[in-house]
C-alpha cells in the first residue's frame, strides 16, 4: 500500500524544473493548487501534454481572460450557506472546501478562494433547511470533495440525513476513487459504514473519471468494494481539450467502466469558467466526439446524456444536422419547460448557449 503525500506547493513537485515552477505560480496563486504523490506517479512526465498531467499541473493560459468564476450562476439557488436548492426535489450540501488534488478545469474553483462563504464545516443549518423541505428526496454531498473529510464526519452527516423520512437518496460527489483509491481500500469503517446506511438508504457514489489512465488496479479495487457494500456508482466527466476530446478515449473510458459495473451518467460541456479556455472544447465539436464514441459500443456503456449544466438548468444536446443543432431541456429549475425542444442555427465556436444567442429556430 502506498503512503498518500499531499502536495500544495509548486516548489514540492519534483519533476518540475526551476523555471516551470516560477513561471506557473502565479497560476496556482490564483487558482489553488493540489495533488498528490500517487496520482503524479501515473503521470508521464517525459510527456508535457500527458492528459493527467493536465489535469493537476497549472498552465499559463489559465489566466486568459475568458468566462465567469461563477458559470452557472450557482450563488443563486443558495438560500443559506452550505445549500444549493437548484431544483425542487434535489438539494446539494456544500460541506467540504477541500478536494484530494485540484482539477484545473474545475467549475467550482471559487470556492478555493479566500473569504468563500458558500461551504460551512457544521452542516446543521442545512439539515434542519433540508428536515423543512419534505419536496427534497434527493441530497448531493459535495463542495469540495466529501471523501476527503474522515469516515467520523462523513459518517455523522450521513447519520443525519437518514433519520429524514423524505430523503430517499443521498448522492456523494467524488474524485477520490481517481485521485486516492487508497482511502476507500484501506479504510474498513468506511465500507462498513456504507454498508449499513446503505440498508436504510439509497446511496450513490458520483465518480469522475476523466480518463482511463486513471483507472488503475487500486481504482478498481476501490469501485468494486463500493458495489459490493451495497453504492451504486455512477460516473460523469466533462470533455476537456487535451485530455478526452477523442472518441477513442472517451469510448474506452465508458466500457472500461461498464467492465466494473459503473454507468456512465453524464458527459458535461466543459462549463466556461474562470481560467477553463485552456480546457473547453466547443459543444458541437465536443457533442461529435461524444457521439462516435458511443456509436459502437455495448447500450451498457451509452447511457451517459451529453448535458450543458447551464444555469436555467441541465440541457441537453440532442443532434446535429447540417445547419441546425437541437437541444432539449433535461431538467430545468422551470420544471413546466422540461422535454421541451428548442432549435437553433448552428455555431462551430459556440461554448455556452448564451453564444447561440439571436440565432433560435424554434
Amino acid at each position: 500500500m502506498m503512503k498518500i503525500r499531499y502536495i500544495t506547493n509548486l516548489g514540492k513537485m519534483d519533476h518540475l524544473t526551476t523555471s516551470e515552477i516560477e513561471m506557473l505560480e502565479p497560476v496556482s496563486e490564483k487558482f489553488a493548487f493540489r495533488t498528490n504523490n500517487y496520482y503524479n506517479s501515473l503521470i508521464n512526465w517525459d510527456d508535457p501534454e500527458d492528459p493527467l498531467r493536465r489535469l493537476v499541473v497549472p498552465v499559463m493560459e489559465e489566466l486568459s481572460d475568458w468566462g465567469q468564476l461563477d458559470a452557472s450562476e450557482e450563488k443563486l439557488y443558495q438560500p443559506i450557506s452550505g445549500i444549493e436548492h437548484k431544483y425542487s426535489s434535489t438539494v446539494l450540501l456544500l460541506c467540504n472546501d477541500v478536494c484530494a488534488a485540484y482539477c484545473r478545469f474545475c467549475f467550482r474553483k471559487r470556492l478555493f478562494q479566500v473569504d468563500n462563504d458558500e461551504v460551512v464545516k457544521d452542516v446543521s443549518s442545512g439539515i434542519q433547511y433540508i428536515e423543512a423541505h419534505p419536496e427534497v428526496n434527493n441530497v448531493l454531498l459535495t463542495g469540495g470533495d466529501p471523501m476527503v473529510m474522515s469516515t467520523l464526519r462523513l459518517k455523522d452527516i450521513i447519520h443525519e440525513l437518514s433519520r429524514i423520512e423524505h430523503v430517499k437518496n443521498i448522492r456523494i460527489g467524488t474524485k477520490i476513487p481517481a485521485f486516492n483509491p487508497f482511502r476507500i481500500v484501506e479504510d474498513q469503517a468506511l465500507i462498513e459504514m456504507f454498508e449499513y446506511y446503505g440498508s436504510i438508504k439509497q446511496i450513490y457514489i458520483m465518480a469522475h473519471f476523466n480518463h482511463p489512465k486513471e483507472l488503475t488496479e487500486t481504482a478498481i479495487l476501490s469501485l468494486k468494494m463500493l458495489i459490493k457494500a451495497g453504492v451504486s456508482v455512477v460516473n460523469q466527466t466533462p470533455i476537456i481539450h487535451k485530455v478526452n476530446d477523442s472518441s477513442i478515449i472517451l469510448k474506452e473510458l465508458f466500457e472500461k467502466l461498464s467492465f466494473i459495473g459503473v454507468q456512465t451518467y453524464y458527459v458535461f460541456a466543459c462549463r466556461p469558467t474562470e481560467g477553463n479556455e485552456a480546457f473547453a472544447v466547443p459543444i458541437e465539436e465536443a457533442y461529435e466526439i461524444y457521439k462516435k464514441a458511443v456509436s459502437d459500443i455495448s447500450g451498457l456503456a451509452k447511457t451517459a446524456r451529453f448535458i450543458m449544466s447551464h444555469k436555467q438548468g441541465k440541457i441537453e444536446v440532442l443532434g446535429l444536422i447540417k445547419e441546425l443543432i437541437f437541444f432539449k431541456n433535461h431538467n430545468l429549475v422551470e420544471c413546466s419547460k422540461n422535454g421541451d425542444i428548442s432549435t437553433y442555427k448552428r455555431n462551430p465556436k459556440a461554448y455556452w448557449l448564451e453564444d447561440y444567442d439571436g440565432l433560435r429556430v424554434s
